[in-house]
C-alpha cells in the first residue's frame, strides 16, 4: 500500500517548525502534523496569508495546536528574531521542515545582498537551522527535513568565488544551484550529526511535480521564460495535488523507518507514491559539501557548529 497521511503516528507532545507554512506544501505539512497531534510553529513571511492558513487548519482540525511566527528567510535579522522567539517559547524542538522556497525569479537580492534564490532557499534555512540546533539537540531523535527538487540535477555546486552568480545570472541556473545546495546541505548536516555522535538526523525530500502556488508565482514574476509561463497550466493538468505532493516530506519527517541521510520522493520521479529514492552522488560531492559549508559560514557569519550546540544542550540537561 502507498504511504499516506493516515500512516503518520501520534505526534502528541512533539513540537514541529515548518517554514513557508502559509501555503502550498508548507500548509499541507503543517496541517498533517497538527492533525497528528504535534504543536506546529508556522513560520511564514506573509502574516495575512499565515492567518488564513491557520484558520484553514483549524477548520479541519479544531483542536490543532498552532503558533504563527513571522519569518523572512531573505533577511538574516528576521531569521534571528524568529528563532529567538521560537527558542524563548520551546526548550526543545522535535522536527524542523525546511520547506519554503522561491523558483526562477528575475535577478534580485535579499536584504543582506545575497542572490535571492540562494539566499532564501539555502542561506536563510542555513541560519534558521543553526539558530535552532540547541533545542533540536535537546529533543530525542530530532529530525531536520530539507526540501530539494529534481532541478538539483541541473544545478552546479556553489562557486566560492561567485556564489551569487553576479554577472552570470540566469533564473533557472540560480534555482538549480539553490536546490543542489539544499541537497548538499541535508547530506552535510547528517554528516555533522554523525560526527558529533547525536541522535538527531537530517533527511531530504522532493515533491516531484506538485500543483502549488510556486509555479504561478514564477509565471507572475516573469523570470522563468517560456518554461515558467507554461509551468502553471501544465502542472495544474499533470501534477499531483498538494495533499499528495507533500507526502515525501511528511514521510521523511514522521516515518519511524526513515533514517538520516535518506531522500524521499515520488516513485516515478515527478509523480507517484512517496518512497525512499536512491542518492545520486557525483564525483566531488564531498568537496562540494565542504565548499558549501565554507561559503555559507562566510556569507552569513553563522557557523553550523553541531559539537558546540550538543555540548550546550547536554549542559542544560
Amino acid at each position: 500500500m502507498s504511504w499516506t497521511q493516515s500512516d503518520i503516528g501520534d505526534l502528541s507532545g512533539r513540537t514541529a517548525v515548518v517554514t513557508g507554512a502559509n501555503g502550498g506544501l508548507g500548509l499541507e505539512t503543517a496541517k498533517a502534523l497538527a492533525g497528528a497531534g504535534a504543536h506546529v510553529v508556522m513560520a511564514a513571511r506573509n502574516q495575512a496569508k499565515a492567518a488564513v492558513a491557520r484558520a484553514e487548519i483549524l477548520a479541519t482540525h479544531p483542536a490543532a495546536s498552532l503558533e504563527v511566527v513571522e519569518l523572512d528567510l531573505g533577511d538574516l535579522a528576521s531569521v534571528r528574531t524568529a528563532t529567538d522567539e521560537i527558542v524563548g517559547s520551546h526548550r526543545s524542538i522535535d522536527l524542523l521542515v525546511n520547506n519554503a522556497g522561491l523558483m526562477a525569479l528575475p535577478e534580485r537580492v535579499t536584504t543582506d545582498g545575497f542572490e535571492m534564490q540562494f539566499g532564501v532557499n539555502h542561506l536563510g534555512h542555513w541560519a534558521l537551522t543553526s539558530h535552532l540546533l540547541v533545542p533540536l539537540l535537546r529533543a530525542v531523535d530530532a529530525r531536520v527535513v530539507t526540501v530539494t527538487s529534481v532541478a538539483r540535477l541541473q544545478g552546479r555546486p556553489v562557486d566560492p568565488d561567485n556564489p551569487h552568480l553576479r554577472g552570470n545570472y540566469a533564473p533557472w541556473k540560480a534555482y538549480g544551484q539553490s536546490k543542489l545546495a539544499n541537497y548538499h546541505f541535508g547530506l552535510g548536516l547528517q554528516r555533522s550529526f554523525e560526527a558529533a555522535g547525536t541522535t538527531a538526523s537530517s533527511l531530504l525530500a522532493h515533491p516531484g511535480l506538485s500543483n502549488t502556488n510556486l509555479q504561478s508565482h514564477t509565471a507572475t514574476e516573469g523570470g522563468g521564460g517560456l518554461v515558467g509561463m507554461i509551468g502553471a497550466p501544465f502542472t495544474a493538468l499533470a501534477g499531483m495535488s498538494t495533499a499528495v505532493g507533500v507526502r515525501p516530506q511528511l514521510r521523511a519527517a514522521t516515518d519511524p523507518g526513515a533514517s538520516g541521510g535518506e531522500l524521499y520522493g515520488p516513485l516515478f520521479t515527478s509523480n507517484g507514491p512517496a518512497v525512499r529514492r536512491p542518492l545520486l552522488l557525483l564525483p566531488g560531492s564531498d568537496a562540494a559539501i565542504d565548499t558549501l559549508w565554507e561559503v555559507s559560514e562566510r556569507e552569513t557569519g553563522i557557523a553550523m557548529d553541531v559539537v558546540a550546540a550538543l555540548a550546550e544542550a547536554e549542559r542544560d540537561g
